[in-house]
């Protein structure tokens, strides 16, 4: 039997860091993964392919919407959809193979199989053969992830009506999809397939999109998805779907009351959220009980039973890789007995459409709920010389600001390369900076950082550039 410091169940993000970070720090380490191979959600069927369809789709779309032709470069592309996701499905393979490089490298212990608890100090790996081995370890991490939330009434097939994996990889491009839930993934995937061609229909429970996200943002984000075609069915609610071999047919109805509507499509997209994955865990066999949603709940990323721990997506906190990185290695470092942290308001978060969204830190309505008082500076990006040079001057930049001490306490961008961008108020935030520290520092020109620092500029209302 073999015996271990760690086992992770679970080859994610939050996994696969914390064995790395396990064997930097000379712990001996096994990772179990069921999937046959490692990267988990993220890198097999979530963040990373969908990634390399946004930006082939992104290129496809310059090329036919006439984005390119403005440009001086006249082309008549042609879809190679096959094509398209292959070279999806190599970047994927590459990036999993050097996770598996990685383990190798750090002396990790990488064992392919359904791991389960069995008991205190006890996992039990089931092979595909069906074969099972029995690892002993003074401590367990649970990185198991989440899965898909299912609605009711509507079943995935992943054939006509798919989840956020199958519309990774639809056979077509539809003449018109439904996606069901205004949030991260279904914005991102119905770009993809906006983008190649479809008619995109988003209809949200809520009368808004991005629940969480600034308000102010949110609506800059909705018209700039609006002029791109997507039409959205806000405060609807889908109660039935019926798939055939030819499309879909599903019942919406107002959250607000009124007549029921039907809504047809070659494909339906159900994209309202994750739920925790702890199917067959053996969570009972320690005494943790997951609540009603299935989140296992953590102090300091300890479970209620004495050496399980837990990280990422099946445990409270945005369902985002790198969060469950920044668990990962935290979780590790304190098993090991150093000073392992998470700065839990800090997180960023990204939606990979075109512009980009990008955020950290409370939103407008979090301070006014909390009493705070705040400054705001705004910039929009059809100010910044780099972004209206390059035609791409959609979406602003905003920051909130303390209104006493001018701290940094949330910033929230729409607009091109934010993603990137954000992690320069990422940095300024952690250490404690104010709207001034970052105005005040030269920005290189012509470049679209510009916007960031302009924005800092308008908090104290001295903005030079609009």
């Amino acid at each position: 039997m073999a015996q271990y410091d760690v086992v992770i169940i679970g080859g994610g993000p939050g996994g696969y860091n914390g064995a790395i970070r396990a064997g930097q720090l000379g712990l001996k380490v096994a990772i179990i993964e069921g999937r046959g191979k490692l990267g988990g959600t993220c890198l097999n069927v979530g963040c990373m392919p969908s990634k390399a369809l946004l930006h082939a789709s992104e290129l496809y779309d310059s090329a036919t919407n006439g984005e390119f032709a403005k440009l001086g470069i006249e082309v008549k592309p042609k879809l190679n959809l096959p094509q398209m996701m292959a070279q999806k499905a190599e970047s994927v393979e590459a990036l999993t193979k050097g996770v598996e490089f990685l383990m190798k490298k750090n002396k990790v212990d990488y064992i392919k199989g359904w791991g389960r608890i069995a008991g205190p100090g006890k996992v039990v790996v089931k092979a595909e053969d069906g074969s099972e081995t029995t690892l002993e370890t003074k401590n367990i991490v649970i990185a198991t992830g989440s899965e898909p939330t299912p609605l009711p009434g509507v079943t995935v097939d992943n054939t006509r009506i798919v989840d956020s994996t199958g519309a990774l990889s639809l056979a077509e491009v539809p003449k018109s999809l439904v996606v069901i839930g205004a949030g991260v993934i279904g914005l991102e995937l119905g770009s993809v397939w906006r983008r190649l061609g479809a008619e995109v229909t988003v209809v949200e429970y809520l009368d808004r999109i991005c629940p969480g996200l600034d308000d102010d943002t949110a609506k800059v984000f909705q018209r700039s998805l609006t002029k791109q075609g997507f039409k959205f069915q806000l405060g609807a609610k889908v109660t039935g779907a019926k798939a055939s071999a030819k499309g879909v047919e599903l019942t919406v109805e107002p959250v607000a009351g009124g007549a029921a509507q039907t809504l047809s499509a070659d494909y339906v997209l159900v994209a309202i959220g994750r739920r925790p994955y702890t199917e067959g865990l053996g969570l009972d066999t320690v005494g943790v009980v997951p609540d009603k949603r299935g989140m296992i709940a953590n102090s300091h990323f300890k479970t209620t039973a004495p050496g399980v721990w837990v990280i990422g997506d099946v445990t409270s906190g945005p369902m985002l890789a790198h969060k469950a990185e920044d668990e990962g290695v935290a979780c590790i470092e304190l098993i090991a007995g150093k000073a392992g942290h998470v700065n839990y308001d800090l997180i960023p978060g990204v939606i990979y459409t075109k512009p980009e969204v990008a955020t950290v830190g409370k939103t407008e309505e979090e301070l006014k709920a909390a009493g705070i008082a705040y400054k705001v500076g705004k910039f929009p990006f059809s100010a910044n010389s780099r972004a209206k040079i390059n035609h791409e001057g959609e979406g602003q930049v905003k920051v909130l600001a303390d209104a006493a001490t001018d701290r940094i306490l949330g910033v929230h961008m729409v607009g091109p390369n934010v993603g990137d961008m954000i992690g320069e108020y990422c940095v300024a935030m952690e250490f404690g900076g104010a709207s001034e520290d970052v105005a005040r520092t030269c920005h290189p020109h012509p470049t679209r950082s510009e916007a960031l620092r302009q924005a800092a500029m308008g908090v104290e209302g001295w903005t030079m550039q609009a």
